[in-house]
């Protein structure tokens, strides 16, 4: 693995205050730091391949609905309307 150095500026209370945090947990900045950055940039990864995912949802169900592929709103609340009496019937039994 190529290493180089991160250099930036920081407030020098926050530096001590931070190297003070890590070395009460065993740590180095630097090992913090890092763990940030790979935190940070997996998070990244994982919310970019989440829009992708809902991006190409959507677009599939736009496609769908255009093809007509749809149920009409009146069925779909009776079909949850039998399984909210059905859940309620179930939790009554249950008391």
């Amino acid at each position: 693995m190529n290493e180089t150095t991160f250099t930036f500026r920081v407030d020098e209370n926050l530096k001590s205050d931070f190297s003070d945090a890590a070395k009460a947990h065993d740590r180095t900045g630097a090992q913090l730091l890092r763990d940030f950055m790979r935190s940070y940039v997996k998070d990244q990864q994982d919310a970019a391949q989440y829009d992708a995912w809902l991006q190409d949802k959507v677009r599939r169900s736009r496609a769908s609905a255009d093809a007509g592929n749809l149920i009409p709103a009146a069925e779909v609340e009776a079909q949850f309307a039998a399984r909210r009496a059905k859940t309620r019937q179930h939790l009554e039994r249950s008391r």
